[in-house]
């Protein structure tokens, strides 16, 4: 295939991808405003008007300013790839005159810089100025400035071993090398999910046990009664950085945690914070965690066969603006324009996941209090902002979660159905 055939292939998919998240993000902005003036009647009892609008008003400003934003990464993309700035940012590494492997660390390390910067103002932006104006930021400059540094360090503590490593297998293992490659790094990213909870999360935040309570006792009861077992019940200083509240499990096997954000505590009673550990402990029993891990150790897989088939491609390479080849250019070009060509899984991958929300649903009002669930939820939406009226052609395509009326529905019915069998 000539170079012209996949710049003009890249081309197409691009303007599709970018056409449809426009289309999309239009819809889902006219939605949220056309419904701004009234609260959707099953929530009118626990969310005011004033709440709802707050909401709409966030969620339209996170729109429009992601549309910028994206505009300018389109146009970065695009010098990058076809105008030919992955290739001047090679010449610069390839002038130290070193070796292949320490030529491609240095390119990775110009590259992460420079996409660092690239989305810095993103980041300031969203934090100091629209987190900022509904009163969610709780990040200080001190905090952003430190968690830059102590990202960047990580990056070269640990990515820079393991890009090493990868690009000695390429170099040394012969035409199978993405097989080994594809090995070498499950097997990093699932090292990482046993550490990650001990040596690298308490890097950013607290974690502190969770004090003797009322709370914790019904959590202990309820993982007695589903027969699950932790290293630990944590509270994270989620405040120090954000208003918005959650919780989640983290590590694998014997490093499982339970963590909640302080902000998620603050605002639930204990049958509430019950109700939404239960929903997480359903994804954990209906192998939600496992089957995402699968999923993406199978994807893992495909992308590597594919780079390894590609890896020798001069067309390919040429066709999407890169014209010297190596092992480091072939790893990055190929992770940044793989987004464009599998942009349209992104629906099957949504309805996936929204369907083990609502498993995850069915096990908490099997295990704990769906009234309470709701409860919990309606909370949540109205202290995150969470828009209740989003587009429902957006949210099929995108959201990994049921939009709140659609979910809140389901539970109400599990609740009946929990009442009927009570009886």
């Amino acid at each position: 295939m000539e170079a012209s055939i996949y710049t003009k292939f890249f081309l197409v998919a691009l303007f599709i991808k970018s056409l449809i998240e426009s289309i999309l993000d239009k819809r889902n902005m006219d939605h949220i405003i056309k419904h701004r003036n009234a609260v959707p009647q099953k929530f009118q009892d626990q969310i005011t008007l004033a709440d709802h609008q707050k909401a709409a008003d966030y969620s339209v400003e996170k729109i429009k300013a992601s549309q910028v934003f994206h505009m300018v990464d389109l146009v970065v993309f695009l010098a990058l790839t076809l105008f030919g700035g992955l290739e001047l940012i090679n010449q610069f590494a390839m002038g130290f005159n070193t070796t292949p492997i320490i030529t491609g660390l240095i390119f990775f390390g110009l590259f992460g810089i420079f996409s660092t910067i690239i989305s810095l103002p993103k980041s300031l932006y969203f934090t100091f100025v629209i987190e900022e104006k509904y009163g969610f930021n709780k990040t200080t400059w001190k905090t952003f400035v430190g968690d830059m540094f102590k990202a960047g360090l990580l990056s070269v503590v640990l990515g820079a071993p393991i890009i090493y490593a990868i690009l000695k297998i390429m170099e040394r293992l012969g035409p199978n090398w993405w097989v080994y490659a594809f090995l070498f790094l499950t097997a990093v990213q699932l090292l990482l999910v046993f550490i990650y909870p001990t040596f690298i999360a308490p890097l950013f935040n607290k974690f502190s046990p969770l004090e003797e309570g009322v709370v914790k006792n019904k959590i202990m009861e309820l993982l007695q009664r589903c027969g699950f077992k932790s290293s630990g019940l944590f509270v994270m200083d989620a405040s120090k950085r954000s208003g918005h509240g959650n919780a989640y499990f983290t590590g694998f096997g014997k490093s499982k945690r339970i963590v909640f954000f302080d902000t998620l505590l603050s605002s639930l009673d204990a049958d509430e914070v019950e109700a939404v550990l239960a929903h997480e402990l359903g994804h954990m029993k209906k192998k939600h965690v496992l089957k995402g891990m699968i999923k993406g150790i199978i994807f893992s897989f495909i992308g590597f066969a594919i780079l390894g088939y590609l890896r020798s491609n001069t067309a390919f390479f040429n066709g999407h603006g890169v014209q010297t080849i190596t092992d480091y250019m072939a790893l990055t070009l190929f992770s940044m324009v793989a987004g464009v060509y599998t942009f349209l899984l992104t629906p099957i991958s949504s309805y996936t996941s929204r369907k083990h929300e609502y498993e995850a649903d069915q096990f908490a009002s099997e295990n704990a209090q769906a009234g309470k669930l709701i409860s919990a939820l309606v909370k949540m939406y109205k202290d995150n902002a969470s828009s209740l009226t989003p587009d429902p052609v957006f949210s099929k395509f995108y959201f990994s979660h049921p939009p709140a009326l659609e979910r809140v529905s389901y539970l109400e019915k599990l609740q009946v159905r929990s009442e009927v069998g009570s009886n």
